[in-house]
């Protein structure tokens, strides 16, 4: 097989599915982490716990070489269509190694792409485009190393064809892939003992091999210390003109590292585990449709056919999916996207394993040099490749639907209007969702350097107390504007403050500091 015909089908299905993304990409900014990384990546800055330093190194060259798209927002946008897109031709390639069979893996890769989740990932800045790619090039670098080392089964190499220096290199280059992966999201970690059991099933004695395993973990520190220099460089030696935390100092490094400000958001991991299981059950349901059913027998024949692969890909789907379910904050939803792929691998196998035997009792009893036995082998398998896609393309319109941001203004029209109320010179005590859009008008867009924004972090960071605070610090010598979500908390700013709505429709949300209470406006 040439590499012309190894590498077409994962780039059409790249192709296809950045097609089909790219024409409902979120046109301009966003709120919430949306405006963040649409800010950060571009002016290389430092983004919140635990600071995303791959996607932001990847972002900042992106945004230069996108350059002719248009403004950053969109520029990041597309970026997220890209790496989803390569994500879906990655599991061409997964799941064509896993099986041998060039054609399902084509069905695993379109079927990835038109997932839900994938598919909504792919419409705005979000590291977890990044993530579901580096997972997949990680289980393909690893499932390489497993075949080009020993033999697992009937698709693996045979072990008199082992070449050790060649299979050492496969694994090495897992290990930089699963270093870049810790620096783009802290949830690669838990892949870490899927990896370390998966390597000792494959290689039982490689601890023994000191020399190879005293590279791997050099070559891990190094790329994850490489990627995380950017936190302190661009907060201190070659400050950024927008930084999350303190990460140039050793304790705020390591605060935004470690995202130690997310420590306690796993909560009760043993409780309510019925309805997590039902809550699991419907987002499976929403994203394989008719064949969730069949991801349990799906495993099943992972099991058979590649048992190592089943430890490794098994633990990393419960590991996700039993962290996942006790997280509670941001949108948890995202952090399925890598158990997602996962499963369309163990989809890709049932398929192999469904028509494999009889095509090769078909072969066998016809002339092996027969063309009709191939082209037979063939078309049964095409067969099996488009029945693995007939929900998912039943669902297309819906889903594509669904998705579709190409109509979504975001956060432009409340910026046109808030940017516009402010007086000269104000100070806004801001909420992370609106701060990060703010942000991106000033930084990026360069309007309103006037303004200063003061968000929930910007007060840790700079040590401004509390929100009373900081309005009695600036009260009668520059206007202060809120913009609070807790209806509470403004409650209780009207018993101290004269607080008035700014307005209604695009200007949501803001109110004006006017007088303290009391006191003759």
């Amino acid at each position: 097989m040439t590499l012309a015909t190894r590498v077409a089908g994962p780039i059409v299905v790249a192709a296809i599915a950045f097609g089909a993304y790219l024409g409902g990409v979120m046109p301009g900014v966003g709120f919430w982490d949306t405006a963040e990384f649409q800010t950060v990546l571009p002016i290389l800055g430092t983004a919140h716990s635990p600071g995303f330093p791959t996607y932001v190194l990847i972002g900042w060259v992106a945004n230069a070489v996108f350059a002719p798209l248009g403004e950053p927002a969109f520029r990041m946008n597309v970026l997220s269509a890209i790496l989803v897109a390569i994500a879906a031709g990655a599991t061409v390639v997964l799941v064509g190694r896993l099986t041998q069979r060039r054609i399902l893996g084509l069905a695993a890769g379109i079927g990835l792409a038109t997932t839900p989740l994938a598919w909504g990932i792919s419409t705005h800045a979000d590291p977890h485009a990044l993530h579901v790619l580096l997972v997949a090039v990680l289980f393909i670098l690893l499932v390489g190393w497993q075949d080009a080392h020993s033999r697992d089964g009937q698709d693996a190499l045979d072990s008199s064809d082992v070449d050790p220096g060649r299979a050492d290199r496969w694994l090495i280059a897992a290990t930089v892939v699963f270093g870049l992966s810790v620096g783009n999201h802290s949830l690669t970690l838990l892949l870490a003992p899927p990896v370390g059991l998966y390597v000792l099933a494959v290689e039982p004695r490689i601890w023994r091999r000191g020399r190879l395993v005293a590279t791997c973990v050099g070559v891990l520190v190094a790329t994850v210390a490489l990627v995380y220099l950017e936190l302190p460089i661009r907060a201190g030696i070659l400050p950024a003109a927008l930084v999350y935390g303190r990460p140039d100092t050793w304790d705020g490094f390591w605060y935004v590292a470690l995202a130690e400000q997310f420590r306690g958001s796993i909560v009760d991991p043993l409780g309510s585990l019925d309805e997590k299981a039902a809550w699991l059950v419907a987002l499976t349901v929403e994203q394989f449709g008719a064949l969730a059913p069949l991801i349990p027998v799906a495993f099943l024949a992972t099991v058979v056919r590649r048992p190592s692969y089943a430890l490794l890909s098994g633990l990393a789907v419960a590991i996700t999916v039993f962290f996942s379910a006790s997280y509670v904050n941001a949108d948890i939803t995202r952090y399925y996207l890598g158990p997602t792929l996962i499963v369309w691998t163990w989809l890709g196998l049932l398929a192999a394993a469904i028509v494999d035997p009889p095509v090769r009792t078909a072969e066998g009893r016809a002339a092996r040099s027969s063309p009709s036995s191939g082209r037979r082998a063939l078309i049964a398998r095409s067969i099996v490749a488009v029945a693995m896609l007939v929900p998912t393309a039943v669902a297309i319109p819906e889903r594509a639907a669904r998705a579709d941001r190409s109509t979504d203004l975001g956060a432009g029209p409340w910026l046109d209007a808030a940017l516009g109320a402010f007086e000269r010179d104000a100070v806004v005590v801001s909420w992370w969702s609106y701060s990060t859009a703010l942000w991106y008008a000033q930084h990026i867009e360069g309007r309103r350097p006037d303004i200063w924004i003061v968000d929930d972090r910007t007060r840790l960071d700079l040590d401004l107390g509390d929100v009373i605070d900081v309005i009695d610090a600036n009260f009668g010598t520059r206007p202060i504007y809120l913009i609070r979500e807790d209806r509470i908390e403004i409650i209780r700013l009207r018993e101290r403050y004269v607080v008035e709505r700014l307005g209604e429709g695009h200007l949501f949300g803001i109110h004006q500091v006017v007088a303290r209470s009391g006191q003759t406006q």
